[in-house]
C-alpha cells in the first residue's frame, strides 16, 4: 500500500532532507517516526530534497507500508513521534504509479528577505536579511529574464548532480510588503542552490551593483564563478508541488502571515 504525506518543517537544527549516517536529517527523522507506526522499516521518497537551514511549507513525500492503518494513524500516530520542527499536515493512499517526485509536474519556491538596517531576531532563522535598500522594481525586471528554458548553469551549485542544468522556471515574481520582500519561483524541477543563487543575483541588481541585463549576461555565459555569492538558505520554504489533478491530493492552504499572499 502506496501513502503519500504533506510535510511541513523548520530547517533550522536539520542537516537538510536527504538521510545522512549521524541520522539528524528530516527525512532520517520522518523515517524513524513512520517506522514505529508500521512495524518495520520504511523509505520515504521526497518530491524535493532541501538543504541544510532550508525550510518546507509542503514537502510531499509517498513511503510504502505493509501493515494496515488508517490516515489518522500516519498524521497524528507519526507527529506524536516526531521533534517539535517536523509535522505530517496529511496523509493520502495513493495508486503505486504515483512517485513523489517524478509524479511532480511543478515545484514552487518562496524566499524571504528581511529589507531593513537592523538583523532579525524573532525571525531569525526563517528570514534572509540584507541591510542596504533594495530596489523591487529593478529586481523584478531581472528576474523576469529568467523566466523561460534556459541552461541555469551560472546558477547552479558546483556539487549539483543534475543530469542537465536546463529548466524551465514559468514564474519569477519579486514584491515588497513594507521591510519584506518576497520572491517566488516555479519550474519544472530547480537545480540544487538554484533558487539561493537566483536571489543573490537579483540581490546584487537590486542594490545597484550591476544592471538588470547582467543577468542575461550570465546565463549565456553559463559560468558560476562570474554570478553573486549563494545567499543565505534562512529565508528558502519549499512551498508548493504541484501534481495532476487526477491524484487528487489535498491543496495546502498557506495561512502562515509571514507566507501568504
Amino acid at each position: 500500500m502506496r501513502w503519500a504525506l504533506g510535510v511541513e518543517y523548520d530547517g533550522r537544527g536539520f542537516d537538510g532532507w536527504q538521510t545522512q549516517p549521524h541520522g539528524n536529517t528530516v527525512q532520517d527523522v520522518l523515517e524513524r517516526a513512520l517506522a514505529r507506526i508500521a512495524g518495520e522499516s520504511a523509505r520515504s521518497v521526497c518530491a524535493g530534497r532541501t538543504d541544510a537551514g532550508v525550510h518546507a511549507i509542503e514537502q510531499v513525500v509517498h513511503f510504502d507500508a505493509r501493515v494496515v492503518r488508517p490516515s489518522t494513524a500516519w498524521v497524528r500516530g507519526v507527529n506524536a513521534r516526531l521533534p517539535d520542527a517536523v509535522a505530517v499536515r496529511w496523509a493520502r493512499e495513493v495508486p503505486d504509479a504515483f512517485h513523489a517526485r517524478y509524479s511532480a509536474v511543478a515545484r514552487e519556491y518562496r524566499y524571504l528577505l528581511l529589507n531593513d538596517l537592523i538583523r532579525p531576531a524573532l525571525a531569525s532563522g526563517r528570514v534572509g536579511w540584507f541591510h542596504r535598500h533594495l530596489d523591487e522594481g529593478v529586481m523584478q525586471a531581472a528576474a523576469t529574464r529568467l523566466c523561460g528554458e534556459h541552461d541555469f548553469s551560472a546558477f547552479r551549485a558546483a556539487q549539483c548532480q543534475a543530469r542537465s542544468p536546463v529548466r524551465h522556471l514559468s514564474q519569477a515574481r519579486v514584491i515588497r510588503r513594507g521591510r519584506w520582500i518576497v520572491f517566488d519561483f516555479r519550474a519544472n524541477a530547480f537545480l540544487h542552490h538554484m533558487v539561493r543563487n537566483m536571489v543573490g543575483a537579483l540581490v546584487y541588481v537590486g542594490v545597484g551593483r550591476h544592471p538588470v541585463e547582467w543577468v542575461t549576461e550570465l546565463l549565456e555565459q553559463r559560468d558560476r564563478r562570474l554570478a553573486a555569492p549563494t545567499f543565505a538558505p534562512d529565508g528558502l520554504y519549499l512551498a508548493r508541488v504541484e501534481y495532476d489533478d487526477s491524484w487528487q491530493l489535498p491543496v495546502k492552504v498557506t495561512d502562515d502571515p509571514l507566507l501568504s499572499g
